[in-house]
C-alpha cells in the first residue's frame, strides 16, 4: 500500500491512515520513488535525471493512453475546463472503469488551488448518497500530477438533456428535482454547502431505454463546510466570488455567508430553466441578469409553461426568493413541497377529463 503524506505538516504516514492525527488533514496518497541508481561519477556513463514535477505537469492534458500511477489505464479524455481534464481510465487490479479529474498544470503550481481540491476531496469524500458522485481516491504521482477518481456515471448531464429535447415533462422534472434535493440534503446534513450547482453539475443516469432516472449531483470542486468559514477567506482571494453568476444566489453575489438556502435558490434557477429553457431573471449579460436577481424579479412560470400547477410556480418562487429567511430552510421542504405541488396538478386534470 503507498504511504500517504499530510499536506499541511509533510508527515508521511505508512498503512490505511486517511487523516492526519496532528492536525486532521486528508492525507494524500503518494507513490513510491524508484531506488536510486548506483553513483557512476567518473565512469563517463551518463546517468538519466529522475522526472521533476514541472515536466510531468506537461502531460496532464494528453493522458489518453498511458499508465497512470502504475495503477489506472487512462483511456480517453471525457472533457476538459479551467481547472482539470477529466478522463475515463479502467483501475488495473480491478478492471472497474473510473473518471479522473486531473487538476490542469498552472493550478497545480497554485497553492491554493491545491489547498482547495483537497478540501474538496476531504468533503466529498465524506458523501455517501446515491443521488451524490463520490470521490473514491485523492492521488498525487511522482511527477507532480494532482488528481480525483471517482466512479464513471454513464448517462448524459441535464444541461445536454435540455438542449436535445428542450422544456422537461413537469412530472419527470419534478422526480429529477426530488433526487437532486435528497442528495443537497444529505451533504447539508454534514454541513456541506456545493455553492456551484448548474445543469452542467446534474448528471441523468439512465430513462432513455424505458427505466427509470437517477439524478446524480456532480462536482463539488466549491463545496464548503459552513464550519470553516473562516479558513475559506484564506483560500480565497479577496474580492473574488466563486461560483456560476446566472446560477448565484444573491448572498452569494454580494459575498456573504452561504448556508442551505443558497444551494436551494440555485435549485430554484434549475428548475425553471429546466421547464421552460429560459432563465427566470433576464437580462442582456450576466451583470444585469445578477443585478435582477439582486432585485427579486423573476419570471412567472405559468406565463412560459400554463399546463404547470400554480402549487409548482409557488414553489420555484418560493425557492428564488430574494431573502434566504422566505425560502425553504432545507432542500427536503424543497422536494415535498414540489410533490405536493406535482399531485395537485394530476388531480386537476383527472377532474378535467371527468368534466
Amino acid at each position: 500500500m503507498s504511504d500517504r503524506r499530510c499536506p499541511k505538516c509533510g508527515t508521511v504516514y505508512a498503512g490505511a491512515a486517511r487523516f492526519c492525527p496532528r492536525d486532521g488533514n486528508l492525507l494524500v496518497e503518494v507513490q513510491p520513488k524508484p531506488a536510486t541508481p548506483p553513483s557512476l561519477a567518473g565512469s563517463g556513463t551518463a546517468v538519466r535525471t529522475p522526472p521533476q514535477p514541472s515536466r510531468g505537469l506537461d502531460r496532464a492534458a494528453s493522458l489518453s493512453g498511458e499508465l497512470l500511477d502504475a495503477r489506472y489505464q487512462v483511456l480517453k479524455k471525457l472533457g476538459e475546463g479551467g481547472m482539470s481534464y477529466v478522463y475515463l481510465a479502467k483501475e488495473v487490479a480491478t478492471t472497474e472503469e473510473v473518471a479522473i479529474k486531473v487538476l490542469s498544470p498552472k493550478l497545480a503550481t497554485d497553492k491554493s488551488s491545491v489547498e482547495r481540491l483537497r478540501r474538496e476531496a476531504g468533503l466529498a469524500m465524506r458523501l455517501e448518497h446515491p443521488n451524490v458522485c463520490r470521490i473514491m481516491r485523492l492521488g498525487e504521482s511522482e511527477d507532480g500530477l494532482i488528481y480525483l477518481v471517482m466512479p464513471f456515471l454513464k448517462g448524459e448531464l441535464l444541461s445536454d438533456r435540455e438542449v436535445k429535447d428542450g422544456p422537461m415533462d413537469v412530472a419527470l422534472g419534478i422526480d429529477i428535482l426530488r433526487q437532486v434535493c435528497a442528495g443537497l440534503h444529505h451533504a447539508h446534513e454534514l454541513q456541506i454547502v456545493h455553492r456551484d450547482l448548474k445543469p452542467e453539475n446534474i448528471m441523468l443516469v439512465g430513462g432513455r431505454d424505458g427505466g427509470g432516472v437517477r439524478a446524480v449531483v456532480m462536482d463539488f470542486g466549491l463545496a464548503k463546510e459552513r464550519r470553516a468559514e473562516g479558513q475559506l477567506a484564506k483560500l480565497t482571494a479577496t474580492g473574488i466570488i466563486l461560483g456560476t453568476p446566472e446560477f448565484m444566489s444573491p448572498e452569494q453575489i454580494r459575498g456573504k455567508q452561504l448556508d442551505a438556502r443558497s444551494d436551494i435558490y440555485a435549485l430554484g434557477i434549475v428548475a425553471f430553466e429546466m421547464f421552460t429553457g429560459k432563465l427566470p431573471f433576464q437580462g442582456r449579460n450576466a451583470q444585469e441578469m445578477m443585478i435582477a436577481r439582486l432585485r427579486g424579479q423573476p419570471l412567472k412560470l405559468r406565463q412560459l409553461r400554463p399546463d404547470a400547477s400554480e402549487g409548482v410556480e409557488k414553489a420555484l418562487a418560493r425557492a428564488m426568493d430574494s431573502s434566504p429567511d422566505a425560502r425553504y430552510d432545507t432542500a427536503l421542504q424543497f422536494a415535498e413541497a414540489l410533490t405536493a405541488s406535482n399531485e395537485g396538478g394530476f388531480l386537476s386534470k383527472i377532474k378535467e377529463r371527468l368534466k
